[in-house]
């Protein structure tokens, strides 16, 4: 054994059965917070019944991949340092790489921490001098996963085992196996287990091993494994799990009930205030209950016990599950345990009982920077075309707004505003009354009959569109302001973290660090204030969605509660034309559905970059390209090297397309060609023509998947 360094003692060391390794009393307890998902976030240590962090002090690689090792989570992909997934609490721990196990002597001020981390040497001690940004994270991979699904919560069973991913037979795998992986992935609880189909060629390998999970283990790396007594498994029978976050409580039958949601771990109630059929016609059929009947209020399921999250979903009626619709929490309303979201579903898988579905009508706003303004759009005979400004005032945009959930009309737009449109022209000299329930319903000429052309596109600006803003010449420093109402308005900085800042500098795509300043001077504010008390969180992937108080015009009337941010990189230039934002493509690959990632930034295709790629990027790749979920990630030139610039990209996963990310300029360092991503999409289109989602109350319901 090692001597003893000058000024260190011995006292408390137990030697381990490894005669070269000595292990203190105590042992700790590790885990990696504020990740979003269990194996990445910032690094956590548990002493004494005490949480604190670990300092970046000397933190690599090396040892993330031991905090992975330990925690089941394969091996570690990246180590970031400074504090990347936000600040800890309480004490901070730093970690020198001694290759001994030694206690600090008496001159130390501080405490012997007793912890070892298996396979290394990790001296802890409490550095009084520690700051948030010098606190350690890590991302790693996992020890389980699901892939080729429609979404990173459903598809086939694949457990990371001796450095690679193998596929999970369903003769090994139960229901009980099936609750604990949707736990560790933090997806709920398990909705359906089931044979998989063949994978195909490249698949990869099976695992020989067979799980005995009891039911209630927190992650599926604590489920004892014995070697298999079934026949060897072949990929023609894996495991196909799907999880949900979504679940009918308090019903007479598991088709109907109060809805509710598990947010990181803790199921609560979704309140009512926006819920409408087309959200509980998506719920009903992620779930296998055919569709909506009904959505009764006043409490008709009785009340829960915990918390009561006031996310506002906004579905269209085509998507596969409520994740896929556009979400909002900004700003949202107090909400009682009375007010309750519902649901009665049919209960049966219905196929189409009155109308084709060619005679569907859905309306939407596009090419307005957001879901509540922009030119107004009509799906009708299974074609999307525009609608005519001949006559077309506030009285007409409001039925629009109140269509689609976004308050009341601020603006009815004309001359193509938004943009011009293409193809049909379906409705000219609309004439609503105010009391239409949809904008078919109001006088107008009749389908398609006009004489217009696409420069006299009629948009609309509703009450309930937001936009964000840094108030500078540059953009991406100064006073922090959202739009809403018709109206540009400040956000008060109470409660706000470094967590929020960063977020509203990658949404602006001002990088992705932001710093939070305030004045120290008092002045009464008398411009308009929107917001306080706005707290992002890692699971946030848009400003939108982050909880705060209520709207209020006169939210904090001193102007030291202002935020002022400052962002760590000056704009990505995302602010191309609509037609170049669609500009994504897969190379290299046997389909556009595979191949190296490329996209199109000011006259020049360019790669992305490997470092950090993962399967939520691979996703958002496979939702923009229409080519299903994504099946693979993959890294280090798989389909082969590009040319042109690189990018750095960091997606949540809910994105509609890359654009939507967070981005950089790839360091020409860290990223080269050797480097570009590519991915492997599953390759089935998943638009509302071909997954038969729609229904907008024309008696429709449709089978589960």
């Amino acid at each position: 054994m090692a001597q003893p360094m000058p000024g260190v003692s011995w006292r408390g060391c137990v030697l381990s059965p490894d005669p070269s390794l000595c292990v203190f009393e105590g042992a700790a307890e590790v885990r990696l917070a504020d990740g979003g998902r269990r194996c990445a976030g910032r690094v956590e240590v548990k002493l004494q019944d005490q949480w604190g962090t670990v300092c970046s002090y000397s933190w690599d690689m090396a040892d993330a991949e031991v905090v992975c090792r330990q925690l089941g989570c394969g091996v570690a992909l990246e180590a970031p340092q400074y504090g990347y997934f936000g600040p800890g609490s309480g004490p901070i721990w730093m970690d020198h790489s001694l290759g001994l196990c030694l206690e600090l002597g008496d001159e130390s001020p501080h405490p012997v921490l007793q912890w070892l981390l298996v396979h290394s040497f990790l001296l802890l001690t409490q550095d009084l001098s520690g700051r948030d940004q010098d606190q350690v994270s890590l991302v790693a991979p996992g020890f389980v996963r699901l892939v080729g699904g429609n979404s990173p919560c459903s598809g086939s069973v694949e457990i990371y085992d001796r450095d690679q991913w193998k596929a999970v037979c369903h003769s090994h795998f139960g229901a009980k196996a099936a609750e604990v992986v949707c736990r560790d992935l933090q997806c709920g609880t398990a909705l359906s287990v089931h044979g998989a189909a063949q994978l195909g060629e490249g698949a990869s390998p099976v695992w020989d091993r067979e799980l005995q999970c009891v039911g209630n283990e927190s992650v599926l790396s604590s489920c004892p494994t014995q070697a298999s007594r079934h026949q060897p498994c072949t990929h023609g029978n894996g495991t196909h799990v799907t999880c949900t976050w979504f679940r009918l409580v308090n019903g007479s039958t598991e088709c109907e009930g109060r809805v509710e949601v598990e947010v990181l771990g803790t199921w609560g109630t979704l309140c009512a205030s926006r819920w409408d059929l087309s959200d509980a016609h998506v719920l009903c059929r992620h779930l296998g209950c055919g569709f909506a009947e009904s959505i009764p209020g006043g409490g008709h399921f009785g009340s829960g016990t915990g918390p009561v999250w006031r996310d506002s979903f906004h579905c269209d009626g085509t998507e596969a599950h409520l994740g896929q619709c556009p979400m909002t929490a900004l700003g949202a309303s107090p909400c009682s345990q009375e007010n309750a979201a519902a649901v009665i579903c049919s209960g049966e898988c219905w196929a189409v009982l009155q109308s084709p579905a060619h005679h569907i009508r859905r309306v939407r706003l596009a090419d307005g920077a957001g879901r509540c303004a922009g030119r107004v759009e009509i799906y009708y005979q299974g074609r999307w075309g525009t609608v005519c400004d001949d006559a077309w005032d506030l009285a007409d945009a409001a039925i629009v707004c109140h269509q689609l959930g976004c308050g009341g009309a601020l603006e009815a737009a004309g001359s193509a505003r938004f943009g011009e449109g293409s193809g049909q022209i379906w409705l000219d000299g609309v004439n609503c009354s105010g009391a239409e329930a949809a904008l078919w319903d109001c006088p107008a000429e009749a389908w398609g009959q006009h004489n217009c052309r696409h420069k006299e596109d009629a948009g609309v600006i509703c009450s309930e569109f937001m936009a964000l803003r840094l108030q500078n010449s540059d953009g991406c420093s100064g006073r922090l302001q959202v739009f809403y109402n018709g109206i540009w308005g400040s956000v008060c900085s109470n409660s706000m973290t470094a967590e929020t800042a960063s977020l509203v500098c990658k949404q602006l795509s001002c990088g992705d660090r932001g710093y939070l300043k305030t004045t120290s001077r008092y002045a009464k504010l008398s411009r308009t204030s929107w917001l306080d008390h706005v707290e992002c969180g890692k699971s946030n992937s848009s400003f939108w969605q982050c909880p705060s108080a209520p709207w209020h015009p006169q939210s904090c009337d001193d102007r030291r509660e202002e935020a002022h941010i400052t962002c760590n990189a000056v704009p990505v230039p995302w602010d191309i034309a609509a037609s170049d934002r669609e500009k994504i493509r897969a190379v290299g690959g046997k389909d556009g559905c595979s191949g190296r990632v490329e996209i199109w930034h000011r006259g020049t295709w360019g790669t992305l970059c490997d470092n950090a790629w993962d399967m939520r990027d691979a996703e958002v790749v496979c939702r923009q390209l229409g080519c299903g979920s994504a099946v693979y990630a993959l890294g280090q030139a798989a389909a082969g090297e590009g040319t042109g610039p690189m990018w750095l990209m960091e997606c949540r996963g809910a994105e509609l397309s890359l654009q939507d990310c967070w981005a950089q300029p790839g360091d020409s360092g860290a990223c080269q060609h050797k480097a570009d991503a590519a991915v492997h999409c599953s390759g089935e289109q998943w638009g509302w023509e071909t997954s038969l989602g729609a229904w907008q109350g024309a008696g429709l319901g449709i089978c589960p998947a």
